[in-house]
């Protein structure tokens, strides 16, 4: 009995740090994933490292990003942070 109430903070430290940090974190995770995976020709994006540009072409695992003043750099796709407009269609 006394083992049981010695591991019971241990456990409950445990617990509340999964629902707190662990699982939290995941979710944004996969939430990143979804949004990288559903790019689309047109969207207006940010990357990870303020770049500001319109997705002009898709492939596997980079996209191309034109600029504003016309030039294409290429990118992985994992650097886009966030979709600031989806395209029209």
């Amino acid at each position: 009995m006394d083992g049981l109430m010695t591991l019971l903070p241990l456990l409950l430290m445990f617990v509340l740090f999964y629902f707190l940090l662990i699982r939290p974190q995941q979710k944004r995770q996969k939430a990143v994933a979804q949004m990288q995976n559903e790019l689309q020709k047109g969207d207006r994006i940010v990357t990870i490292g303020g770049l500001h540009g319109i997705v002009d072409a898709i492939e596997e695992g980079k996209i191309v990003i034109k600029c504003g003043d016309g030039s294409r750099l290429t990118y992985d796709r994992n650097a886009v942070r966030e979709v600031a407009e989806k395209a029209t269609v």
